[in-house]
C-alpha cells in the first residue's frame, strides 16, 4: 500500500542543527528503501526563506504496521527532527510507477 507521509520538523531554536546531524543517517536509509522499492519519492518542505522545516515522501510498504516500524528506526524520528507526522494511504497512478520502475531498474 502507498502512503504520503507528511513530516514537520519542530519548531525550536535547535530544530535545524538536529536535522543537519541526522541527515547524512537519513539519506542512507532513503537510498536503502529506494533500492528495496519502499521510498518512491521524497523532498524537504521549504519556508519561506527557503529554509527546511520537513519533509513529505511517498513510500509503498505492503501494511501501516511496516511502515510504522520503519519509522521506529527512521533517523528523523530518533534523533527527533520530527515532532509531528501526518499520513495517508494513497495510490501512485500507473504511469508514474511505470517511470519509478523504469529508473529503479
Amino acid at each position: 500500500m502507498q502512503y504520503i507521509v507528511t513530516a514537520y520538523d519542530g519548531t525550536d531554536e535547535h530544530a535545524l542543527d538536529r536535522r543537519l546531524a541526522a541527515r547524512e543517517a537519513h539519506l542512507k536509509s532513503v537510498e536503502k528503501r529506494v533500492q528495496e522499492g519502499q521510498h518512491l519519492y521524497g523532498a524537504a518542505l521549504l519556508d519561506e526563506g527557503g529554509r527546511m522545516i520537513g519533509s513529505v515522501m511517498v513510500v509503498d510498504f505492503p501494511s501501516r504496521e511496516e511502515l510504522d516500524q520503519w519509522l521506529e528506526v527512521e533517523p528523523y524520528v530518533t534523533e527527533k527532527v520530527w515532532q509531528k507526522i501526518d499520513i495517508q494511504p494513497c495510490q501512485v497512478a500507473p504511469l508514474f510507477m511505470d517511470l519509478y520502475r523504469s529508473n529503479n531498474g
